[in-house]
């Protein structure tokens, strides 16, 4: 009897088992220990931080690029323009998709926060891809396996659409804020859809100036979209101070690049540029004294801490062996080697935190209304804009009006008895009566150019480097240290994967836009005339 139960056990249990192997593949090969769906808020986190994270973070290699700072020891970086492959974001608009997906499946109606901010990271992640490479697949992307071999589309049709998806984030935000609606797994603004929504419309009048070249094509529309925003604040809700930044703000496990636990490794491998530094100082800008330190061989020649004209960066075009010589130089006791500046240690590497890093910032806001009404697209006072973005990334800074209190070290080190303080006086009104500061408006667009360009340092991504594509503002050192035969590069290649999953189309837009050749040398659409 007992027999007779092992054996109907060993049956039904074989019967289980041959049953479990005629289930479909596609059930089978499901991990039941991963999960399938997550909360759009979960998700939301992800897509949140590599809008952040993939685009360019402080003191990387699109910082060099931006010619904010120089590698002055080859075995680790250059200051090259070798650029490579396109950041590619497609995983990321995936995620996008899914975040959207499950707010629905969580119930929430067709215009819901999730869905709204979908429609901004859409535009976010094709704009910063688009203006890499140029033409990329939209109309037919991000449809799984119903679409594995996507055609391209012209960068004109992309920034027709991007306009689009943030002029529609706009409107949903504002029905949602109506109702009081938000969203949870916000790493930014705790969910405030009024910040998301200032944001929104900052970032569309980056893109209205991104477009510049193109301001008399009728379907983009760019005068006409620019006036719009503008003149109609209610419809369009616009940053109004640096607390609306679009940023990320660092902490002590998320590390700001230049920290302490990295001071020994890359402090003096890391000189300032000159693109950046002799800017500020020759316009006697504290900003230099608060992010740079002056160059030790400038000090030991007579010169004090307080003297603009100390402070020195390295041309990103010097040839890197001289570079390395000449930012190592020994200066003697008391004084920190090299004949260039380096980042302020005391700002940078006292601790993990440093300062947040903008997105979309305010400043930036401030010189895009300026650019647009010194281009004639609307009515409105562009020196007044352009003074208020000077302000605000000099009071980011802490810049102000009096005495301040600036520290540099003494020989490079990072101990306590190193770091000097000294003061300097600082006026805005005379600061700005300078010849090369008071806004002109026969050369308004140089200016507002190159102020942005120094209040983007260390943030924004390349945006630094696109705004000067785009106008030749301020000047770029050009010459051997670049590579690339001499010449700072215009474009990035597409991945590699297209041109072995979807070769057809990657090939054809190869050939309508640059003649068949992927090359780092050629412009795209949206800096031609």
């Amino acid at each position: 009897m007992k027999m007779n139960k092992y054996i109907l056990a060993l049956f039904g249990l074989l019967m289980v088992t041959l049953s479990s192997c005629e289930k479909p593949f596609d059930q089978l090969e499901i991990d039941s220990n991963k999960p399938v769906h997550v909360p759009a808020s979960l998700v939301f986190q992800g897509v949140a931080y590599n809008m952040f994270n993939d685009n360019g973070r402080p003191f990387s290699a699109e910082m060099r690029w931006n010619q904010f700072y120089c590698s002055n020891y080859n075995y680790y970086a250059n200051n090259e323009y070798t650029f490579g492959q396109m950041p590619n974001q497609f995983t990321t608009l995936k995620n996008v998709v899914k975040m959207e997906e499950e707010a629905k499946r969580a119930g929430l109606a067709d215009v819901n926060g999730y869905a709204a901010l979908g429609k901004f990271f859409r535009a976010y992640f094709y704009d910063q891809m688009s203006k890499r490479v140029g033409d990329l697949p939209l109309t037919e992307a991000l449809k799984g396996i119903e679409g594995v071999s996507p055609k391209y589309d012209s960068q004109k049709t992309i920034y027709i659409q991007i306009l689009k998806w943030l002029d529609d984030a706009n409107t949903d935000l504002t029905s949602l804020i109506a109702k009081g609606e938000t969203v949870s797994g916000d790493i930014y603004y705790n969910g405030d859809l009024k910040k998301w929504q200032k944001a929104v419309n900052a970032y569309r009048l980056r893109v209205l100036i991104t477009l510049s070249k193109k301001d008399t094509d009728a379907e983009l529309g760019v005068k006409a979209k620019f006036a719009e925003m503008i003149s109609n604040p209610t419809k369009y809700p616009m940053m109004t101070s640096m607390a609306d930044n679009l940023e990320f703000k660092w902490n002590n496990f998320n590390k700001y690049p230049s920290n302490p636990d990295n001071f020994g490794f890359d402090a003096t491998r890391q000189n300032m540029a000159a693109a950046y530094v002799n800017l500020l100082s020759g316009l006697k800008d504290p900003r230099v004294m608060v992010t740079c330190e002056p160059a030790g061989f400038e000090l030991k020649s007579g010169k004090l801490p307080s003297d603009y004209s100390a402070f020195l960066g390295a041309s990103s075009a010097e040839d890197l062996a001289d570079m390395s010589d000449k930012a190592g130089i020994n200066n003697g006791a008391g004084f920190a080697p090299g004949k260039y500046s380096f980042q302020n240690r005391n700002r940078y590497y006292k601790n993990y935190t440093a300062e947040n890093t903008f997105i979309v910032g305010y400043p930036e806001l401030c010189f895009n209304m300026a650019e647009g009404i010194a281009r004639g697209w609307a009515t409105g006072s562009a020196e007044d804009w352009y003074k208020k973005g000077i302000q605000a990334s000099q009071a980011f800074y802490g810049v102000k009006d009096g005495v301040n209190t600036m520290t540099y070290s003494r020989t490079g080190s990072m101990a306590a008895a190193d770091q000097v303080n000294y003061t300097i006086d600082f006026s805005f009104a005379d600061y700005y009566a300078q010849a090369g500061v008071k806004y002109d408006a026969s050369k308004a667009i140089q200016q507002i150019v190159s102020q942005k360009y120094l209040a983007f340092f260390m943030n924004s991504g390349m945006e630094a480097y696109f705004n000067w594509r785009r106008t030749g503002f301020p000047k770029f050192d050009v010459g051997v240290g670049n590579g690339n035969s001499n010449r700072i590069a215009v474009r990035w290649i597409y991945p590699t994967t297209e041109r072995t999953t979807n070769a057809t189309n990657y090939k054809a837009a190869i050939q309508s836009q640059f003649n068949g050749s992927d090359d780092i040398n050629d412009p795209i659409w949206l800096n031609k005339f």
